[in-house]
């Protein structure tokens, strides 16, 4: 029997994808070891796993490096690879929005956006031309994106918004929602069929583990 081979993104979706695992009777002992292994095991389930960046989870996943994958739905928004989105697991969950100077709200309709900051380009570039039918300059940020309506970089932003804080903070309001975001298990698809009873058993699994805990 192969190995089925799980990425998961590295940063705190790492521990709760973790937990859910576990729940399901999946050794992740060596996942939560300090070792610096790259590729870590399971071998009584005949299980690898590995750590990504988020962004490229989705990659390995649609070639095939990874059978299953564990990364938030903006990063499968953006990336845009073939897969099979299973579940959501409910977790890190936030919203993308569409965010802009206080004063603009109830307005958005009304306004002529020229520019947009974002780390989410392919995000904002779909929602602006499919949903919005605008044509906007989309500028790529990889800082504090908030800062670019403040400073005349843009005049509005698109953004991964959790509590809103720091857009009271800065002055700036939701001003659209474009999408709900959460953690997803992803699935390549040549694996859903080669190996359709272990992946569905997994699946399964958590699905029942995720209902017993609402």
């Amino acid at each position: 029997m192969r190995y089925l081979t799980i990425a998961l993104s590295k940063g705190r979706l790492t521990e709760m994808s973790v937990e859910l695992f576990e729940a399901i009777g999946i050794d992740c002992s060596e996942l939560k070891s300090s070792t610096r292994k790259l590729i870590l095991l399971d071998e009584k389930n005949r299980i690898k796993f590995f750590l990504a960046k988020p962004a490229d989870v989705p990659t390995y996943v649609e070639y095939g490096a990874a059978d299953i994958g564990i990364v938030g739905k903006d990063t499968i928004l953006e990336e845009g690879r073939n897969l099979y989105e299973v579940l959501d697991l409910g977790f890190a969950a936030c919203k993308m929005a569409l965010a802009g100077p206080a004063d603009l709200q109830g307005k958005i309709d009304e306004l002529t956006i020229r520019r947009v900051g974002t780390k989410y380009p392919n995000i904002a570039r779909n929602y602006f031309e499919r949903t919005r039918r605008e044509s906007v300059e989309i500028i790529k940020l990889n800082g504090s994106v908030e800062l670019a309506p403040l400073v005349g970089l843009s005049e509005v932003i698109v953004d991964l918004v959790e509590s809103g804080r720091t857009l009271k903070e800065n002055g700036l309001v939701v001003l659209d929602t474009i999408a709900d975001i959460s953690a997803r298990m992803v699935v390549n698809r040549v694996s859903m069929k080669m190996e359709n009873e272990r992946i569905q058993k997994i699946i399964d699994g958590i699905r029942a583990q995720l209902l017993l805990r609402r």
